[in-house]
């Protein structure tokens, strides 16, 4: 028995990707979240070619307010992060710093505003949430799928 477990460990420890973390594929899609005349979306691609990319904008009515790219990729050291580029800004890198089955959080206390970016899944939502390391000053978002017709 002792030597099965061994066994599979070292073939979950080969099948691992550089840093040990995967890409969070379960996020892939296209998703929304409507709060009366406030609206947010979010896209993301799969994960092909290592990185996943997103795109988020969000407003008032018909009026844009807000928009953000984004990407999953690893960085130089091989660490998977998350780089967000709010409205055209460069790009702040946020390293993963807890990740689950459906879950993955980035963090950065040197930045001011948010240090911490959580997804997860509950149910057929995604949700979002930045907040200081703390989770002081707090946002979420519980998006929705969006389905395409063709």
């Amino acid at each position: 028995m002792k030597r099965i477990a061994i066994a599979v460990a070292l073939l979950l420890t080969a099948a691992a990707p550089a840093g040990g973390a995967s890409l969070p594929e379960w996020m892939s899609g296209t998703w929304v979240m409507v709060d009366g005349a406030s609206w947010t979306e979010e896209l993301w691609s799969s994960g092909r070619g290592g990185m996943m990319l997103g795109v988020s904008h969000g407003g008032f009515g018909p009026e844009l307010q807000t928009w953000e790219s984004m990407r999953i990729a690893r960085s130089p050291d091989g660490e998977l992060s998350l780089f967000a580029s709010p409205q055209g800004r460069p790009p702040v890198e946020f390293p993963l710093a807890v990740q689950g089955v459906e879950s993955v959080e980035f963090a950065n206390a040197a930045h001011d505003y948010p240090q911490r970016i959580r997804y997860w899944r509950q149910g057929q939502l995604l949700m979002a949430e930045t907040s200081k390391l703390d989770g002081s000053d707090m946002r979420r978002w519980h998006y929705r799928p969006v389905v395409v017709t063709p």
